[in-house]
């Protein structure tokens, strides 16, 4: 069951009218996933105790994969407990609890048939190809078994595993801090439209672009000596940065024209 809400005292009517579309908490856990290259792995040592370590991956398909040295604690603690999780996590907010974040649960194998795996990690960790074939090191998969995705304050859930598998990384992540920054440095006055036009912050005048998907984008408005969040969908899903300029830019066309519908309608 996923929530994207803590308990609150009093309800508000939301920002958004309607209920856009948005990425579903698979696809924000494989986008988040799939962008990180170091994640806390956590094994078992002999006591019974969860021994955390620092460690490169990469996925291969909706598995992390592994390359590590025999000599390693974690290895160790492989080959006599599977069990083990790995906990990836986004870094750059000012409050660190508004990061994303996920821990992937499973059991470790060791490899004999690395093939699939090593071109998997290779392609994000190029350094490795010094010491990829050295006797000590081998690769190991963590087969995932359950998933758990915290999105930041209020939007948690344990995923559904098909979800997790079929589930592809957002085409526009990689892409989307440049865009937010743009959006909010050279077009504040089409944040102000949007949310004018789009959602029931019809007085606002301070809005910023939080966050943009393929599905649509959010804002944080100024309403009532607070801010609030909003979400505004765009109406197919786009795949690059220029979909996303044109896609925005007509958007903004729409908000002056309904706005000034209303302007010239209002008695």
């Amino acid at each position: 069951m996923s929530s994207n809400a803590h308990g609150r005292t009093s309800e508000e009517t939301p920002l958004t009218i309607g209920e856009p579309k948005a990425p579903t908490h698979g696809e924000r856990a494989r986008t988040l996933v799939g962008a990180e290259t170091t994640g806390t792995l956590a094994t078992l040592n002999n006591d019974g105790f969860p021994h955390g370590s620092y460690v490169t991956f990469a996925l291969d398909g909706s598995d992390p994969v592994f390359l590590v040295s025999k000599l390693a604690a974690h290895t160790q603690n492989l080959e006599n407990d599977a069990r083990a999780s790995l906990l990836v996590h986004e870094v750059g907010a000012t409050d660190p609890l508004s990061n994303g974040r996920v821990t992937l649960l499973g059991k470790c194998e060791r490899l004999t048939d690395d093939a699939s795996a090593r071109e998997a990690f290779l392609a994000v960790h190029k350094q490795a190809e010094y010491y990829v074939d050295f006797s000590d090191f081998s690769f190991w998969r963590l087969a995932v078994q359950s998933v758990r995705y915290i999105g930041g304050y209020g939007r948690m859930s344990w995923l559904d595993l098909d979800g997790w598998r079929s589930a592809q990384c957002d085409p526009i992540a990689v892409h989307a801090t440049g865009i937010i920054q743009h959006m909010n440095d050279d077009h504040a006055d089409a944040m102000v439209c949007y949310a004018r036009a789009f959602t029931r912050a019809i007085e606002t005048d301070d809005v910023v672009m939080t966050g943009i998907d393929r599905y649509g984008f959010e804002l944080s408005v100024a309403v009532n000596g607070g801010r609030r969040p909003a979400r505004i969908a765009f109406e197919e899903p786009i795949a690059t940065p220029t979909d996303a300029r044109k896609t925005l830019v007509s958007l903004l066309g729409s908000a002056r024209a309904q706005l000034e519908a209303k302007r010239t309608s209002s008695p």
